[in-house]
């Protein structure tokens, strides 16, 4: 495909792409194919010889569509909302074309002092405290995440490392790995098990903590924890308090959590990927109330802010 091609193809499937988007409403929501459907549509190996762009795109509507649930469409209730909207979709387009890998500022300086300037806006609408902002001349800092799961995996690694560095200073003669099986980690038991999949991943205990009648975790639960499992001797380090649980939107209360945590040199990760975004609205700032307390700070704008998928917004204190 040269570049006369890409032209005529990208403007089809544009005109793909919004007729779909405004005709959603008359396509079956969840599709009714059953498992393996789309192996008999299609050869069991990659063609020799390219398509042309034509056929391709009628697969889309052969192959693909009968198989897809159509998240956009007015008449699906399940899950979560996820974001998209016309601008997302023309940024995503500019961004798969210029193509750089922005791990650093030399890779790419535009890559990487947008993220920081659009992290910065982003905190500033939650109403994140300033030590969130790179702009604050401070530590911390946002960096984007492809999911929440990402984001909590990197807070606890990130409390992890700190926590084994602390160990250190007063026991350095105990190993890593020593350290690493005392550890224990706390989130509410109706935290997202995005939770229990990172302490797996970071091989790390965790646990979690009974709510109270309104689904919340209190300070009450989690200090009678922490006073267990250090007569036990683990080392308590983290806790994952949810803003918005993903079963009930449920909050748990940092107000309680937070001093506790700063008493005990607890890391604090607060994962808000449901509902962060409606922090936006001030009526709404008061289920933040706390956040000053946390170490880290995590929402999915893909889900309320019409921006597509992967976009998981993460702020530390430190980096």
């Amino acid at each position: 495909m040269d570049a006369s091609e890409f032209r005529r193809a990208g403007k089809e499937m544009i005109d793909y792409v919004a007729d779909y988007l405004e005709n959603i409403r008359d396509r079956q929501v969840t599709p009714d194919v059953k498992q393996g459907y789309l192996r008999k549509l299609i050869p069991d190996a990659a063609p020799e010889t390219a398509e042309p762009w034509d056929a391709v795109l009628s697969d889309v509507e052969r192959v693909i569509m009968p198989g897809v649930a159509h998240w956009h469409s007015p008449r699906f209730h399940a899950y979560f909302p996820t974001g998209n909207s016309y601008p997302a979709i023309l940024g995503d387009i500019l961004s798969d074309a210029i193509g750089c890998i922005g791990f650093s500022w030399t890779a790419s300086p535009a890559c990487t002092e947008l993220e920081t300037v659009m992290m910065d806006w982003l905190a500033k609408l939650l109403g994140l405290p300033d030590h969130f902002l790179f702009s604050s001349k401070g530590l911390g800092g946002g960096v984007i995440q492809g999911t929440a799961s990402e984001a909590c995996f990197v807070a606890l690694l990130a409390a992890k490392a700190k926590a084994i560095r602390d160990a250190k200073i007063q026991h350095p003669d105990w190993t890593d790995g020593q350290i690493t099986d005392k550890l224990i980690a706390y989130n509410s038991e109706h935290a997202h098990q995005a939770a229990d999949r990172a302490a797996l991943l970071a091989h790390i205990k965790c646990r979690g903590l009974p709510s109270d009648s309104d689904l919340t975790l209190r300070g009450a639960a989690l200090a009678h924890a922490i006073e267990e499992d250090k007569a036990a001797g683990l080392i308590p380090f983290y806790v994952l308090a949810s803003l918005g649980t993903t079963g009930h939107c449920a909050f748990d209360n940092l107000t309680e959590l937070g001093p506790i945590c700063q008493a005990e040199n607890l890391w604090l990760h607060v994962d808000a990927a449901y509902a962060g975004s409606a922090f936006i609205c001030p009526e709404f700032r008061h289920y933040l109330a706390g956040v000053e307390y946390a170490d880290s700070f995590n929402f999915n704008p893909h889900k309320w802010l019409l921006v597509n998928f992967d976009c998981s917004a993460l702020w530390l204190v430190s980096f």
